[in-house]
């Protein structure tokens, strides 16, 4: 972690977001953090992209970053969960699915990219989910969620092709960390296999060693925590 020297987190409020922004802090990396629950300068909502603009115009005032990671993620809410079935598919749901798991993190990456060095290594990466690999698909259910995931895969392919032309050491990545015992986990974790549950800061650490070994090749692809590659 230690050859980052200025690092963003997209969700820092959030229990991976978090521990990632903490983790980066303790090995001496400048990490600026935003989150939709945070004021201010560090406010910034994924739907809603003048608090994009906003968080772009504050980092490009210093220097440029390194690492980007959006770990921002939406699984649940108050009203509303995956749906197990065709009958439950819900078009507000869904948008909002689409809204929060793969438009936001694109339109991040439209203000923030440009900002990154046009040299050297810099890693852009947003938390994505192995249920958004159309190939691995064998359970069905959760149509919103696996579907934005997807759309957020395809995303981050495409980013990495168009921004390799502007810096070809750059990294462009999807990440997905496992089941981590955070709030958005929280009510699927009864059929989590022992050992497999993670706490935030292991999460942090394991997703950041992945991050490490990255290398440009990698580019545009999905990892799991383990840095094993995730077919879409």
């Amino acid at each position: 972690m230690t050859e980052w020297k200025q690092a963003v987190v997209i969700g820092a409020s959030g229990g991976i977001g978090a521990a990632i922004a903490d983790a980066l802090d303790e090995e001496g990396v400048a990490v600026t953090r935003f989150a939709r629950s945070m004021a201010g300068e560090a406010h910034l909502d994924l739907e809603d992209e003048s608090s994009i603009a906003a968080a772009a115009r504050r980092i490009a005032k210093g220097t440029a970053p390194d690492l980007v990671i959006v770990a921002t993620g939406l699984l649940h809410d108050g009203d509303h969960g995956p749906e197990k079935a065709i009958d439950q598919l819900d078009a507000a749901w869904l948008a909002r699915n689409f809204a929060v798991n793969a438009i936001g993190p694109a339109l991040v990456a439209k203000h923030l990219l440009p900002l990154m060095p046009r040299t050297g290594r810099t890693i852009f990466a947003a938390l994505s989910a192995r249920v958004g690999s159309i190939s691995d698909n064998r359970m069905g259910g959760w149509y919103g969620y696996r579907a934005s995931k997807a759309a957020l895969n395809q995303f981050i392919r495409t980013l990495a092709i168009e921004h390799k032309r502007r810096n070809d050491r750059s990294i462009v990545v999807a990440l997905h960390p496992g089941t981590v015992d955070t709030a958005l986990s929280r009510p699927f974790q009864g059929n989590v296999r022992p050992g497999g549950l993670f706490a935030p800061d292991r999460a942090a650490v394991q997703l950041l060693d992945v991050i490490d070994g990255l290398k440009a090749p990698d580019s545009g692809k999905l990892f799991d925590w383990e840095g094993k590659e995730v077919q879409p």
